[in-house]
């Protein structure tokens, strides 16, 4: 059986392709292993030691979001607040305090670069803490990629989540950004890189 030159060449690149990928499938697929296997049972300790939320992380891109927790906080006077990557101090200070929301009860972090960092730079210091469920809040189209990242993330570290979505007029994000960042959750889960500046989280 006679081969052709470009067969024998399609293949040899298929092949090298292969191997070039298959360390990272292995990866992501021990990662999607562990988190199905033992997140859920994590996830359901959590919200038994804490039924109701501790703490409100908000991911910041949009100052609709601060001005939100802001109000929010305003009911939860005893919750703590975090924000990851929001507003500059010199605006978010102003906007918190104009509604009664001290300094002290307000953490401004910015060492997330997106979404994904937005969990991981910060899921030790909430564990340190012992913060076991928090509310998540975030605007509504960017909710279901957030909720999907914080399972896996906070999961991972028994910190369940109750989602608050912001109103919106913006266009839900498409699925594929959402399918994108659980494979960098996942990969980040079994290395502690996100591959978002390849340094150990």
């Amino acid at each position: 059986m006679a081969f052709s030159h470009r067969a024998v060449l399609r293949s040899s690149r298929r092949y090298a392709l292969l191997q070039q990928w298959q360390p990272w499938v292995l990866l992501l697929g021990l990662g999607l292993t562990v988190a199905t296997a033992y997140i859920p049972t994590r996830l359901t300790l959590a919200r038994w030691q804490a039924p109701t939320p501790q703490a409100i992380l908000t991911l910041g891109g949009r100052p609709a979001r601060e001005a939100f927790t802001a109000e929010f906080a305003q009911v939860h006077p005893k919750l703590k607040v975090w924000v990851s990557s929001g507003l500059l101090p010199e605006k978010a200070r102003p906007l918190f305090r104009s509604h009664g929301v001290a300094d002290d009860r307000v953490t401004l972090d910015y060492r997330a670069l997106d979404t994904v960092t937005n969990f991981t730079s910060l899921v030790k210091d909430l564990e340190r803490q012992n913060i076991r469920h928090i509310y998540l809040v975030t605007s509504d189209y960017h909710m279901p990629r957030a909720e999907a990242i914080a399972t896996i993330v906070l999961g991972s570290h028994g910190i369940a989540f109750t989602p608050i979505a912001v109103p919106s007029t913006h266009a839900r994000e498409d699925s594929s950004r959402t399918v994108r960042d659980v494979g960098r959750s996942l990969l980040w889960l079994v290395t502690g890189y996100t591959a978002a500046d390849w340094k150990p989280e």
